[in-house]
């Protein structure tokens, strides 16, 4: 067995203290993750998209694609699909493909009309004009002290500055 030198084992220990605190910081940073209602947003957010899915299966399952079938003389997709002729003879659904992939779409698109809609809110929140903050007195003092200076030089021998015969 190999031995290492002093400075190999002081920059071991070095090492395994900075992996200990790697390793505090991180569960103190989850600490702080789970509560700042991070996850308690996820989880609405899981509960609520999962329920959205739902409807939206619905919607494609129930609604869309008989109106689709019917236009497309008939087909029902749900049974739509290939039978392949080897061994047991297994059955490839096309029609439910093809439900998903709709479902998928619609889903996006209402995600994608959600984050838009929130962003018209937040734009109407952020252009609202805050008022200008008021100049420190520091401000004022040296605005005062600049216009002068301006109308000295502009004024010549009749500037503010000077006296009056």
């Amino acid at each position: 067995m190999e031995q290492k030198t002093p400075e190999e084992q002081k920059s071991t220990e070095e090492l395994l203290k900075k992996t200990g605190k790697g390793a505090k910081n991180i569960l103190n940073e989850f600490k702080g993750f789970i509560s700042k209602g991070n996850v308690l947003d996820m989880a609405v957010g899981l509960i609520v998209g999962s329920a959205f899915t739902a409807i939206v299966n619905s919607l494609v399952d129930d609604m869309l694609m008989p109106l689709i079938g019917t236009v497309l003389a008939g087909i029902d997709f749900s049974q739509l699909g290939v039978h392949i002729p080897w061994g047991n003879e297994p059955f490839i659904a096309v029609g439910n493909f093809l439900n998903a992939i709709i479902t998928f779409l619609l889903t996006a698109l209402c995600v994608f009309l959600i984050v838009k809609f929130m962003n018209i809110f937040r734009r109407k929140k952020e252009e609202k004009p805050a008022e200008p903050p008021k100049p420190s007195k520091e401000e004022q003092l040296l605005t005062e002290i600049r216009d002068l200076l301006a109308a000295q030089q502009a004024g010549g021998k009749n500037g503010a500055g000077e006296k009056k015969e």
